[in-house]
């Protein structure tokens, strides 16, 4: 079949057509973003919530995407149908390996799993992974050529509304309302309808490379300083919305799926930065300088009585200073000839501040000091225009002239910050900080669009409003980092405390009842009375596991001849227990730790090896769903003797979990009891905390053993039409509390 150029590019004047490759687009881009949750909700119960497992396989999706973009760019050497029939013989090579799945590999005896997942996930998915990632940049340059040097960039616009749709839809929509082995053919039917679609796109391309762009011959060779500040440029971005979710995740507020939304704004930064118009531009120019003087300090100290604002402005903030970023980016694109090197150069920086954010900062940092520093360096790079006229007279154009009025705003900075930190002779009286702040934000505002100026303003105010506060803390060596989060020690009025954010970790008295189990643990919390019940239970040599070690309290219900065990997935939180507090050196000072994912070393333990485990592996409010499965609880089950005990602590602010472990525990024969404790106000004192335990065991006579030496347990009830949770279906939107207010699920 003939196609010449000029027919093509006819054709493409029709909506219609213009419409196949905005379809085709915005498919390949919904496709990309269910897939990556998709095989994560598959792969977790085989390989675990390990960080460094996460961290490689993030590697290698980046590592997929660079690729599919570097092919793109590589294409461009090829005629526009050359070019086509290479990635639809692509296309189909990688359809061999539908419907989606992870191929048939247990993990080797003596591999580490973090080298192990990358060649899983690229053996799974790897070719239909890098073939779908491949299709915006290249289906963009397809556009430019069928229509005779059409600004095809607006088509990246669609492509992050696609990823969007995918983001919220899999959540949403695919995870609640299908299986995983229904979600694999539902996105394999997505998959040949995007080939369709290309394959429509490719047959409007023209026949010769005659018509890629009307300027093709006028375009110069880019520049190092150009492709650096493209780096540059989507760096920030990148590494500030992982930042940003991380910092509201541990720092603010520990909401169930709120990293969706900093990847959303994200995504739809560039939907709105990708398009013509100079109006944005001016106002992002002037308006998101102003923002990050404001309200970059401001997220930064973190106050918890106002968590959810702190997080609003986060978002906001995010939001606008991509859309400048990202503005900057597409105001410096180059011609379409050139388009698939920029799309390469963005996918470098967005590497980068993915790497730099979620594997570099963690190890480097104590802190989340990758925020502050990704603010300043978002001030150094985002467009800035004078606030008036009359701020840009001040700033003359002469070099020397600017110098010495930056050197005075360097002066004044320090002093105000100087004042504000220490406050000689109660100058600035009890609001020292907040005055000093407003002082230097007010002489920022005049800064604006002389950026060395500027830039020293700005560091001032992060340094001043919870910059220096987060140095002390980190002399003081009280905080502890690792890729679960930030751990903070601290004494206070008789206690010591850990912190995971802002959330409790885990409480210890100081003293004389430094052995007295406290919060979550209390001896009259469900935990607390199986506990004591024990030897009675199981006689003096009852064998106990814990998964989850936190700052150690259960072990001081431990009895000498009694065996214990704990299960826990973090050693920094091995090192605080061993280290910062006493519960394991005063109650059980050789403990037997087994560090790495409960659920995979629990598949290595011996059946009928305990006859009681506790499970509390809950970071904050945020729940391993593969712990919580039905597989998982068939797992406890063979792990515990034949009457053993099941304790499951299930307190959380945002999920109702009692439906879960009811759905469970009905579907597998359990027999389970729930206490809700209430404190009084006395024990509250002594840091007892309102907590939720489910008790459950295969042998109703061990389970009204321990119901009936106390009163409060409830039987557990199943949840009329819940399903539970399995490895092939766990979604988290039925229980999350705002749809979920049943009484059975309080």
């Amino acid at each position: 079949m003939h196609f010449d150029a000029e027919p093509a590019r006819q054709a493409l004047a029709k909506p219609y057509v213009r419409g196949l490759f905005l379809a085709a687009i915005l498919t390949g881009s919904f496709l990309l973003f269910l897939i990556q949750p998709m095989v994560a909700r598959m792969a977790l119960p085989r390989i675990g919530g390990a960080p460094a497992v996460w961290n490689s396989a993030m590697l290698i999706y980046q590592a997929l995407l660079l690729g599919g973009y570097a092919y793109a760019h590589w294409l461009r050497h090829f005629r526009p149908r050359v070019q086509a029939g290479i990635h639809l013989a692509l296309l189909a090579a990688a359809a061999l390996l539908l419907p989606i799945g992870l191929i048939r590999s247990d993990l080797p005896q003596g591999i580490e799993p973090a080298l192990w997942v990358p060649w899983l996930l690229c053996a799974s998915i790897g070719p239909l992974f890098f073939a779908v990632s491949a299709q915006a940049p290249l289906l963009q340059r397809w556009y430019a050529s069928a229509s005779g040097g059409r600004d095809p960039y607006a088509l990246y616009a669609a492509s992050n509304v696609g990823s969007f749709g995918g983001l919220l839809a899999y959540p949403l929509f695919v995870e609640p309302q299908f299986a995983l082995k229904s979600q694999s053919w539902l996105w394999t039917i997505g998959y040949g309808l995007a080939a369709a679609l290309i394959v429509g796109c490719a047959l409007v391309l023209p026949r010769t490379s005659q018509a890629v762009t009307a300027v093709s011959s006028e375009t110069r060779p880019i520049g190092i300083r150009r492709i650096a500040l493209w780096i540059a440029l989507a760096f920030v971005p990148s590494g500030l919305m992982l930042a940003t979710s991380t910092f509201l995740t541990t720092d603010i507020v520990a909401v169930p799926m709120l990293w969706v939304l900093p990847l959303g704004l994200y995504l739809l930064s560039f939907s709105l930065a990708f398009r013509e118009g100079a109006a944005l531009p001016h106002m992002l120019a002037q308006f998101v300088p102003v923002m990050l003087l404001l309200f970059g300090a401001t997220l930064i100290a973190g106050h918890e009585q106002l968590a959810y604002m702190n997080a609003f402005i986060g978002l906001v903030l995010l939001f606008v200073t991509s859309v400048a970023l990202h503005g900057r980016m597409y105001a410096l694109r180059p011609a379409a000839d050139q388009l698939t090197g920029f799309y390469l150069a963005m996918a470098v920086g967005g590497a980068l501040g993915g790497v730099f954010s979620a594997l570099v900062a963690p190890l480097v940092f104590d802190w989340t000091y990758e925020y502050p520093l990704l603010i300043l360096a978002a001030g150094l790079l985002v467009p800035q225009a004078f606030l008036s006229s009359r701020i840009a007279r001040i700033w003359h154009p002469d070099p020397q002239r600017r110098l010495r009025r930056t050197m005075i705003v360097a002066t004044i900075v320090a002093a105000l910050v100087f004042l504000g930190i220490f406050n000689p002779a109660d100058v600035l009286g009890n609001f020292h900080e907040q005055i000093a702040f407003i002082a230097v934000v007010a002489v920022g505002l005049a800064t604006v669009g002389a950026r060395p100026a500027f830039m020293v303003t700005l560091a001032g105010a992060l340094f001043i409003f919870g910059g220096y506060r987060a140095l002390e803390m980190s002399f003081s060596d009280a905080r502890t980092r690792s890729y679960f989060g930030v751990y903070t020690v601290s004494d206070e009025a008789g206690e010591r405390r850990l912190a995971h954010g802002t959330t409790l970790h885990g409480v210890q008295l100081l003293g004389a009842r430094e052995r007295m189990p406290t919060t979550y643990y209390v001896r009259g919390s469900g935990v607390g009375r199986a506990m004591q019940a024990l030897p009675l239970l199981y006689g003096p040599n009852a064998r106990v596991g814990a998964v989850g070690l936190g700052t150690g309290t259960l072990a001081c219900y431990a009895k000498p001849g009694q065996s214990w065990r704990f299960f826990e997935i973090d050693p920094a939180v091995v090192r605080l227990a061993q280290a910062r507090f006493t519960f394991l050196k005063r109650c059980l000072p050789d403990p037997t730790i087994l560090l790495g994912d409960a659920r995979l070393r629990l598949d290595h333990t011996a059946d009928a090896s305990l006859d009681m485990l506790a499970l509390d592996a809950f970071s904050s409010d945020a729940v391993p769903t593969h712990l919580m499965t039905a597989e998982a609880f068939a797992s406890y089950g063979r792990v515990l003797a034949p009457n053993g005990l099941l304790l499951v602590h299930i307190s959380n602010r945002f999920l109702a979990l009692s439906p879960v472990v009811a759905a469970t525990a009905q579907r597998q024969g359990w027999h389970a009891a729930r206490l809700i404790y209430q404190p009084s106000a006395l024990e509250k004192k002594d840091e007892a905390s309102t907590s939720d335990w489910i008790a459950l065991s295969h042998d109703p006579g061990k389970l009204q053993q321990l119901t009936r030496r106390s009163s409060g347990w409830q039987p557990l009830l199943a949840q009329p039409g819940f399903q539970g949770w399995t490895d092939d279906y766990a979604s988290i939107m039925p229980v999350l509390r705002i749809w979920n207010r049943s009484p059975s699920s309080d």
